[in-house]
């Protein structure tokens, strides 16, 4: 019974660690990410084909929800879904079509970039150039799509593992930090 006992103490205190590691992780990305502002967007290969990406090569995505080039991402959404903010001068780089490159003002007042008129967002999750975890998730009321050269969703299903790499499948359904879809 003191051998149970002190099993389940340890793993309560290996769980409340992992826990507290997690949450500075993601406090850690929170505020990276919600800091990303643009000035040059790009074309990034990845395993859904040629997206567009910040200069650094992070993949860009539109949300269905979005009406009439509004944003209808805000509060926790905002937190996973970052915004990108206007820095400077909009730039395209390779394979971006400097016409479709534009703005729309959100609830405070700042400017959020805009591809084709669709509002874009970085995803908390990808951390790397190609990243491609925000794929098709459907989260905060609408999916989620990397945004193709012309502007529109690309609709692909990325590889298996490929791209959603901090998600877990559970008989058969893939899910991610927000649940099941």
């Amino acid at each position: 019974m003191l051998k149970r006992t002190a099993l389940g103490a340890a793993l309560t205190v290996a769980l409340a660690a992992a826990g507290v590691a997690a949450a500075a992780a993601v406090t850690h990305q929170s505020s990276a990410a919600s800091s990303a502002t643009a000035g040059r967007g790009t074309l990034h290969k990845t395993k859904i084909g040629n997206v567009l990406a910040t200069s650094s090569g992070r993949t860009l995505y539109l949300f269905m929800k979005d009406k009439n080039g509004k944003s209808a991402c805000y509060g926790q959404c905002a937190t996973y879904w970052p915004p990108l903010m206007k820095k400077g001068a909009l730039r395209a780089g390779a394979g971006v079509k400097a016409n479709l490159l534009g703005t729309t003002k959100r609830k405070n007042g700042k400017a959020q970039v805009t591809y084709k008129g669709h509002p874009l967002y970085l995803y908390k999750l990808d951390h790397a150039a190609g990243q491609i975890a925000g794929q098709r998730q459907n989260f905060f009321g609408g999916k989620w799509y990397a945004v193709s050269a012309s502007g529109a969703a690309n609709t692909k299903a990325p590889p298996a593992g490929g791209g959603t790499s901090t998600s877990t499948t559970t008989t058969g359904s893939t899910c991610g930090i927000y649940g099941c879809p």
